[in-house]
């Protein structure tokens, strides 16, 4: 049986989580803030791909369902992947 598609999804998170702790370590740690910046960046990226995963699953599994039936849903749901591209 093939994981749930979200659990990949909660993966990146949970090591975004433990990323952040790890920046909240290093801001106690009074390390410099460009090195904080930089990490933060990454974290925000994380999440960021995270969201975007989340998105195109979704368009293409549970809206697939629903558009999939005619030629006009087909197109349309073509032309939604194209514009997701842009997320």
């Amino acid at each position: 049986m093939q994981d749930h598609p979200h659990s990949a999804i909660a993966q990146r998170l949970r090591r975004a989580n433990g990323h952040l702790e790890t920046i909240i370590e290093m801001i106690e740690q009074d390390r410099p803030c460009a090195q904080i910046a930089q990490q933060l960046q990454a974290v925000e990226s994380a999440i960021e791909n995270a969201k975007k995963a989340l998105i195109h699953d979704h368009i293409s599994h549970s809206l697939q369902k629903s558009y999939a039936a005619t030629a006009k849903g087909r197109a349309a749901l073509r032309e939604f992947r194209l514009i997701a591209k842009y997320l």
